[in-house]
């Protein structure tokens, strides 16, 4: 189907390449899907030609900043990325035209280039990924600069006022715009964080995990300093020297800046016979480590960022029917459920407890698993996610 004039949609993405970006990825598809014309300008990845056309969407791709790990490396990348995207904007808009800015965040910073659009009558759509101010919060434990702090508040409003159009991941987030950014409730979409079950599915587990005889517990996703996996890791100290459980090798699938802390902080708790760090896979590996899993777990702490967000690597477990151990989040038991048992907000030895129950108790596994794979295949999984994205752009029109 030929998209129409009015139908051209011009996705910006900074946080990773596409089409790595899963949530990027589907909505991507989708749009093309029924009908609109679809381009996205991101960062490449290694290998990737800086243009192509992948399942009918148009990628532009610029080479990729260094990862900041501080304000003034926040401030270059973000600066450098913004950059490199309006000049490819411009391209996009000479070459095939647009008439719809849609800005994944992280960074907000893309208000301004929608800004410059919006001048020229073009609509914006604000996809609401993460809450910046809160994860920065997160990130530096409080520690972080509060003009940065601030700032980020002011542009998370910006774009908030600007937008057409707020999607957001959940509920939370849906009354952070409300409240913080005072956006009028009809003018948002909560299309939330879906596994897509056509690419995630069962498969053969990963035969060296199973044969070791051992309860796998598994973690995927990615290993930030606000991602919760050095709670995690101290909650396998108290596994395996206060309660004894030895019986046990923890997988733990992904990457992120985190990474080298971590490999020393298993080193450091004595460890290293338990653990097992694969390093970033492709996504059409992550359902063979998942396949392989007894347990699965998200030990995001509790804080305000995490407390309000939807973690996608809990509804990649209930696609794949595995039982989950997590802190007692908000959004975590909105998402998981009876799926799920839940440990004291950042109690890491409670953690360790709900771990120690569920490995002898391979029947209520079991029945954790079918509801939470039941719950995705009913309710949470992208195919009826999907048409709550299709419904924002109807009302744009």
């Amino acid at each position: 189907m030929k998209a129409s004039v009015g139908n051209r949609v011009l996705m910006l993405l900074e946080k990773g390449p596409y089409p790595e970006d899963c949530r990027v990825h589907r909505e991507a598809r989708a749009l093309a899907a029924a009908g609109y014309q679809v381009s996205v300008i991101c960062p490449a990845a290694r290998g990737q030609a800086w243009r192509e056309l992948l399942d009918g969407v148009r990628v532009y791709r610029f080479p990729a900043p260094p990862a900041a790990n501080s304000l003034l490396g926040y401030l270059w990348e973000y600066g450098y990325s913004m950059a490199a995207t309006f000049v490819l904007s411009l391209l996009v808009f000479w070459r095939e035209g647009l008439d719809v800015v849609h800005a994944h965040n992280l960074p907000d910073t893309f208000v301004f280039i929608a800004a410059f659009y919006k001048l020229l009558g073009k609509r914006f759509v604000y996809d609401h990924h993460d809450l910046g101010p809160e994860m920065y919060h997160a990130r530096f434990l409080g520690n972080g600069n509060r003009l940065a702090y601030h700032a980020l508040v002011w542009l998370e409003k910006l774009s908030c006022q600007f937008a057409d159009q707020v999607i957001a991941v959940n509920q939370s987030y849906k009354t952070v715009e409300m409240q913080r950014g005072h956006v009028p409730e009809n003018r948002i979409t909560i299309v939330r964080n879906a596994p897509d079950l056509n690419r995630l599915r069962p498969t053969e587990a990963d035969l060296d995990l199973r044969q070791k005889g051992k309860a796998i517990i598994v973690y995927v996703g990615v290993m930030g300093f606000q991602d919760g996996v050095d709670h995690l890791l101290k909650a396998l100290q108290h596994l395996l020297y206060d309660l004894g459980r030895t019986d046990l090798l923890c997988v733990l699938v992904g990457a992120g800046q985190a990474l080298p802390s971590l490999k020393s902080l298993t080193a450091q708790l004595g460890l290293a016979d338990y653990v097992l760090f694969t390093g970033w896979v492709e996504y059409t590996e992550v359902a063979r480590y998942l396949s392989a899993a007894d347990i699965c777990v998200a030990p995001e702490p509790s804080n305000p960022y995490n407390d309000r967000s939807t973690m996608e690597k809990i509804m990649e477990y209930m696609a794949l029917g595995k039982p989950i151990v997590a802190f007692d989040l908000p959004e975590h038991r909105v998402t998981a459920q009876d799926a799920a048992v839940y440990a004291r907000p950042n109690d890491e030895l409670d953690f360790a407890q709900q771990i120690a129950a569920l490995m002898d108790d391979p029947e209520r596994r079991q029945k954790m698993g079918q509801t939470g794979k039941q719950r995705i295949e009913m309710e949470l999984a992208w195919s009826h996610q999907e048409k709550h994205l299709l419904e924002a752009y109807q009302a744009l029109a």
